[in-house]
């Protein structure tokens, strides 16, 4: 956390990404506090987060930077309404990909405009992704031409979403 960030009583805006790594740290009752606080509110002081789990500012402080150092906090971002956002066709798409194409097809998929969520599963097929399109002829256009394209990509499944809710985190 810079030193203006700490002036100015907020909590990073953004963090780059980093690879998955286990904490190196424990994460004890405060800290998951802390998380569940900034899981409904990113935008909160630190000042706030501090009074609601009864630390110290300069603690509070300290904690959320370890949180990011970590790992733990990836990074802060504002959940979207997809319809007022223009996107009015949602869709989970199963892709059965080529073994041991899973690197080379997750950074193409990364690409696609709308992706919104991506994951290596098992089962009947290897991957799922959440995309978000303008419509229905704007996401007839990505699975056909732009994902069936994608080398290591044997087959797809197209599951539209009717309607999307996003889980917020327990009070």
């Amino acid at each position: 956390m810079t030193e203006e960030q700490m002036a100015n009583d907020q909590v990073p805006e953004s963090v780059a990404p980093s690879a998955p790594v286990a904490p190196t740290r424990p994460l004890d009752e405060i800290d998951r506090e802390i998380i569940k606080l900034l899981r409904r509110d990113g935008r909160a002081s630190v000042r706030s987060v501090a009074e609601r789990v009864h630390v110290s500012r300069g603690n509070a402080y300290a904690r959320i930077n370890r949180l990011v150092e970590d790992g733990v906090i990836r990074g802060f971002s504002a959940r979207i309404d997809q319809e007022r956002a223009g996107h009015g066709a949602s869709a989970y798409i199963t892709l059965k990909i080529v073994q041991n194409s899973w690197r080379s097809v997750r950074e193409r998929l990364q690409q696609l405009p709308g992706a919104a969520h991506l994951a290596l599963v098992s089962g009947d097929f290897d991957v799922l992704l959440l995309v978000h399109a303008t419509d229905n002829r704007s996401l007839r256009e990505l699975v056909l031409n732009q994902i069936q394209s994608i080398p290591g990509v044997l087959s797809t499944r197209t599951l539209l979403a009717f309607e999307v809710t996003d889980l917020d985190p327990a009070p």
